[in-house]
């Protein structure tokens, strides 16, 4: 079976520029998205993974724990989660707290997604640096790991000192909500094994994909942790239209979008300031397109490849409303197909 995902970045629709933002327009953004993230449910997603990014639109979600306390209120069945918070930007306890208090108002049904970063542009902005932002992550995913597990901790690193702490509330799920890591390359997903956490990944090729999970299940075999496909999520931009040959084109489209942002030369009317350097290199593969049984066809083909039994779709940006919202309504023809696929362990 292929879980079917929903990787969310929230964006405001037409809007590009710090400067002239729209507060107006992106409040109704907000009501939209809510009003259609309550039905991804009757649609047949298994959940949303919301993104964090910092200090640049199109993206509005600076805060996804927020947007999960939102959508826990709006639906019943949908896991909900993060991929991931930028750990090294939080103080781990706080996180902790905030990850029992949103387990309890989504019923048991909160995903913790962990992340070091999205890239220089947005911790060199903050006043960190490289050397610094991966030293933090692994410390606070200790401070996290004993906050989630244990009724009273003690930890004493570089960063953190904290003497007989008792995180309240807990978890409603026991002995703590399933949690992943995200990241492009081998240590990533290397230490996200030895911590018992699934690993997502993303833009790579899938050849590369397969050689970062081999990488992920060798770590997990020699930690003790049982591994198989239902440990690994491949993430993907998804375009689905009602002609395949146009749907592709617009899937394609956003693909050049982004990966141009990425490579700092934007598409006319985006702002991307400080563009990240050494940013990942986004084939082709990152982008499918087309009618709902060719875009089963290429996520089948790519997660068996893969070896991933979850899939994380998004969209980018540069689509309109009246797009979106027919691309998910095409899913419902998708989802079926999907999980009835399988995916070898």
């Amino acid at each position: 079976m292929i879980y079917p995902w929903i990787f969310e970045f929230t964006n405001a629709f037409g809007a590009s520029e710090p400067g002239r933002f729209d507060a107006a327009g992106a409040a109704r953004d907000v009501a939209w998205y809510l009003d259609l993230w309550a039905e991804c449910e009757d649609i047949g997603f298994e959940g949303i993974f919301f993104s964090e990014h910092h200090f640049r639109l199109p993206s509005m979600s600076p805060s996804p724990n927020l947007l999960i306390a939102a959508a826990a209120a709006r639906t019943r069945r949908l896991r909900l989660g993060t991929m991931g918070n930028v750990v090294p930007f939080y103080e781990p306890w706080r996180l902790a707290e905030e990850y029992g208090l949103l387990d309890l108002l989504s019923g048991g049904r909160l995903e913790i997604g962990l992340s070091s970063g999205v890239g220089p542009m947005e911790y060199r902005a903050v006043g960190m640096n490289e050397e610094e932002m991966r030293p933090r992550f692994a410390e606070a995913l200790d401070v996290i790991d004993a906050a989630l597990t244990q009724p009273r901790f003690t930890h004493h690193g570089r960063h953190w000192n904290l003497d007989e702490l008792s995180i309240v509330p807990r978890p409603l799920q026991q002995p703590q909500p399933r949690r992943w890591m995200t990241g492009l390359g081998v240590p990533t997903a290397q230490m996200a094994a030895r911590r018992g956490c699934c690993f997502c990944t993303g833009f790579l090729t899938v050849e590369r994909v397969r050689d970062v999970f081999a990488a992920y299940r060798t770590a997990a075999t020699e930690a003790g942790h049982r591994v198989d496909s239902a440990q690994l999520g491949l993430r993907r931009q998804v375009y689905i239209g009602d002609d395949d040959a146009a749907a592709r084109e617009l899937a394609l489209q956003g693909l050049r979008r982004l990966q141009g942002i990425m490579a700092g030369v934007p598409a006319p009317g985006d702002s991307v300031p400080d563009a990240p350097r050494q940013a990942p290199l986004i084939g082709d593969e990152e982008s499918i397109g087309g009618a709902p049984a060719q875009v089963a066809e290429q996520i089948i083909d790519q997660c068996r490849r893969a070896g991933a039994s979850h899939f994380l779709a998004y969209l980018f940006s540069g689509y309109s409303r009246e797009q979106v919202r027919r691309s998910y309504d095409l899913w419902r023809q998708v989802i079926p197909v999907l999980r009835r696929a399988h995916i070898e362990g």
